[in-house]
């Protein structure tokens, strides 16, 4: 039995989508981000971070990997790509969501919402929000003219990435300029099985 920790007002959202996407069977343990270093979690992932995913006495962290495994494991074409090249892709664009985007969107978010007032330094938000339009530009170029990052059709690399730039809605960033990259979000966003995650605790 598939057990996912973790809540979705975090990273943890990525993976119930991945698992609402798959039509997988799963348990959800609630868990929240100031839990994530509780002893109990800790026994999971040493790092003390959520999501954690355990499945027959597996236990893997990281939500980019919990996704990718699963896709691996119990996905079929074309949610999980046919062919070596495409496979290959979709690891290159959900790993350059985690590199070139994430970091820059968190950055806008904590100083922005996450941090007490106190703490929170709009320079290095508004830095954070320059550096994007680079990322943002690079995205909208591989979009235009295609559905979806590998075609036509909806992928894991779709799955992976626009939920790392639905980090970019929270954080109010302009898209009027990419205008590939708003559509292609739309639709990834718009999926039953995104809203069905969110609407988990």
């Amino acid at each position: 039995m598939l057990k996912l920790y973790g809540t979705s007002k975090s990273r943890s959202a990525r993976c119930l989508w991945a698992l609402e996407e798959l039509g997988l069977k799963y348990e959800h343990v609630p868990t929240e981000v100031a839990k994530a270093k509780s002893p109990d979690n800790l026994r999971l992932n040493p790092n003390g971070h959520i999501p954690v995913l355990e499945e027959d006495g597996q236990v893997f962290w990281e939500s980019m990997a919990i996704n990718l495994y699963l896709a691996s494991k119990y996905g079929k074409p074309p949610l999980w790509p046919a062919s070596a090249e495409d496979r290959g892709h979709a690891f290159q664009w959900s790993f350059w969501g985690m590199t070139e985007a994430e970091p820059h969107l968190v950055t806008i978010l904590r100083n922005r919402m996450l941090l007490p007032p106190e703490q929170r330094n709009e320079q290095a938000a508004q830095q954070a929000a320059e550096a994007m339009k680079a990322p943002l530009a690079v995205l909208d170029g591989a979009l235009k003219g295609r559905d979806y990052l590998l075609g036509k059709d909806f992928t894991i690399a779709d799955l992976n990435l626009s939920a790392i730039m639905s980090f970019a809605m929270l954080a109010k960033i302009d898209m009027s300029g990419v205008p590939a990259v708003g559509a292609w979000m739309q639709k990834c966003l718009g999926r039953d099985a995104f809203k069905k995650a969110r609407s988990l605790p």
